[in-house]
């Protein structure tokens, strides 16, 4: 291994060549006995330099690349040479295994100590150094790291302890200390794995000779098979117990909730289990806890939707709902809009199925329906608590849409949700479900609707032509002359899907006079003229397609959304009964 070296100490070879000055590198070394940080970092943290600028620098002086990994293709097996522990304690990444010799990307090459515990690891093949920002080789370990092979060894394992021949021991398992069982370790390397590539839920479903675990990232569902399917009733078993739910019970659907640690991070997780044709299915909502309540700002509302919003949210009274179907963000958006409004000077309490986040000072009801604990019951004694904010999970019924819409006239901002398509149809929603027209005429002030679209992913987004359908598709719709789109084309960065992350599309409109009076004459036809006619109104498809000329999503999502929406609207209403 050819070991890069410094001609001077960093610092001083900074001063040298004139990139800082004698008196900024005392600054930063005195930053350094503070912090206990390298050098480097306390540079950058002091802003007398960028890190661009320190790791040009640097593979100048030794000699090496400086990589951009966050589109390069990286082989896992490549990867594995050097255990994960080791990587992320060292930020050092094997890039390629060329044989006799292996391409290392290290964060700071310059420092010898770290090359010296590698390079037993890594030996009899030589070391290669490049240099990669810390930042990608942190996203790097995230990606690469998967614990895809782990869990099917911990599967395999567990099917030679729990063969089919053999009684699972209840006993063990119920013993929450004994961390060394094989069903612990897998069920931890499993959300270890789905919260290393933020997935919203984990999917285990039994089939007749395979086992999916199946991982829903940014919307859409992610397969890893095992052939172990003979391990699902130890499996479930172990979930049920950490859930509190009746481990006799096989017939009949269960819920609960429990709470995990992984990585130092709270993760609340919400079960569901369901009596399926070779087993138990089980669904596991991850809620981060750690991560913290998204704000207004950043569920990605525009500025001047989002001013609109908050105008509304300084009215005293009146309803908000905010609408759309299950997984658009609509429980982000409520409780962004209760941080808003949690101050010491508001009464607040929420009804809910269940308690997704808590907040401090609110007074949050969790519903229970087997004790008659309901939306109905608690909303209506919340109104004898002088609240001055009531948040409803869900209109689900007559009974609940009926009293929130009455608190809402007798001096109470009550926020709430629905399942709806649009923020349109949203009211004759609610007169479907038997709230009088006058009522909802008089106490709603604002709907918001919305759901979620991919992002693309910033590293391998490109400019591309639309097909002779989107052609199609586009031609009904007004916007400047050749419009450009892009699309991801997949890379490292987003394990080859072409997107990262998602942005909320928005639809909000404002009750006005107009609105008012179309309800309360029941005309449905003049009411959604002027909705559309509303100040400021824009309707989703619209958005999402706004985004799609900015670079944000890809015209692919833009039409899912549309199409979903005209499905919708060509579905004929129903008249919901009351529960």
């Amino acid at each position: 291994m050819l070991k890069p070296k410094l001609k001077m100490r960093l610092g001083d070879l900074l001063v040298h060549e004139g990139i800082i000055t004698e008196a900024q590198l005392q600054q930063a070394l005195a930053q350094q006995q503070k912090t206990g940080r390298k050098l480097g970092n306390s540079l950058i943290d002091l802003q007398l330099l960028t890190e661009d600028q320190l790791l040009r620098f640097l593979a100048q002086q030794l000699n090496v690349s400086l990589l951009d990994i966050s589109q390069r293709q990286i082989d896992p097996n490549a990867v594995a040479l050097l255990p994960e522990v080791h990587a992320r304690r060292f930020r050092a990444l094997v890039l390629e295994d060329r044989g006799a010799e292996v391409l290392l990307g290290m964060s700071d090459p310059a420092d010898l100590s770290v090359l010296d515990q590698i390079a037993p690891m890594l030996a009899p093949k030589h070391i290669a150094i490049a240099i990669v920002p810390e930042a990608q080789l942190i996203s790097a370990f995230d990606r690469l790291y998967r614990r895809t092979k782990e869990i099917e060894s911990f599967a395999t394992q567990l099917k030679q302890e729990y063969s089919e021949a053999e009684e699972l021991d209840f006993g063990a398992l119920n013993d929450e200390a004994d961390n060394d069982n094989t069903i612990v370790k897998l069920l931890q390397s499993i959300f270890e794995d789905a919260v290393q590539v933020r997935a919203s839920d984990i999917h285990i479903e039994p089939d007749e000779k395979l086992l999916r675990i199946r991982q829903r990232v940014d919307g859409v569902l992610q397969e890893n098979v095992l052939k172990e399917v003979s391990i699902v009733p130890a499996l479930v078993l172990r979930l049920k117990l950490m859930a509190q739910l009746d481990i006799s019970e096989k017939r009949l659907p269960q819920d609960g909730r429990f709470q995990i640690k992984i990585k130092g991070r709270t993760i609340d997780v919400r079960m569901s289990t369901m009596p399926v044709q070779y087993g138990e299915s089980v669904v596991m909502r991850l809620l981060d806890q750690s991560a913290g309540l998204l704000t207004l700002e950043q569920t990605g509302m525009p500025d001047a939707l989002l001013k609109r919003l908050r105008r509304i949210l300084k009215t005293p009274h009146g309803m908000i709902l905010v609408t759309g179907p299950t997984g658009s963000g609509k429980t982000t958006s409520l409780y962004g809009m209760l941080s808003e409004l949690n101050q010491s000077g508001n009464k607040i309490i929420t009804v809910e199925d269940p308690v997704e986040y808590r907040l401090p000072r609110i007074n949050q009801v969790q519903v229970n329906q087997r004790i008659g604990l309901t939306f109905s019951n608690v909303l209506r004694t919340s109104l004898r608590q002088d609240p001055d904010i009531i948040m409803v999970g869900e209109m689900r019924d007559h009974e609940t849409a009926e009293i929130g819409l009455r608190g809402a006239l007798t001096g109470h901002l009550v926020l709430s949700t629905l399942h709806t398509n649009d923020a349109i149809s949203s009211t004759l929603r609610l007169i479907d479900m038997g709230a009088p027209d006058y009522l909802v005429a008089s106490a709603m002030r604002a709907i918001l609707a919305q759901r979620l679209v991919r992002r693309l992913c910033p590293h391998c987004k490109k400019p591309y032509t639309p097909d002779a359908a989107e052609l199609s598709w586009l031609a009904h719709k007004s916007m400047a002359a050749n419009p450009q789109f892009w699309r991801g084309e997949g890379c490292q960065s987003c394990n080859h899907t072409g997107y990262s992350g998602r942005i909320g599309v928005f639809e909000l409109l404002v009750m006005n006079r107009e609105l008012a009076d179309a309800l309360r004459r029941k005309d449905l036809d003049a009411f959604a003229q002027a909705a559309r006619a509303n100040e400021g109104f824009q309707p989703l498809g619209d958005m999402a397609l706004h985004y799609a000329l900015d670079g944000l999503t890809s015209l692919e999502e833009v039409i899912k959304v549309s199409e979903y929406l005209e499905l919708e609207a060509e579905t004929p209403a129903v008249e919901l009964q009351a529960d």
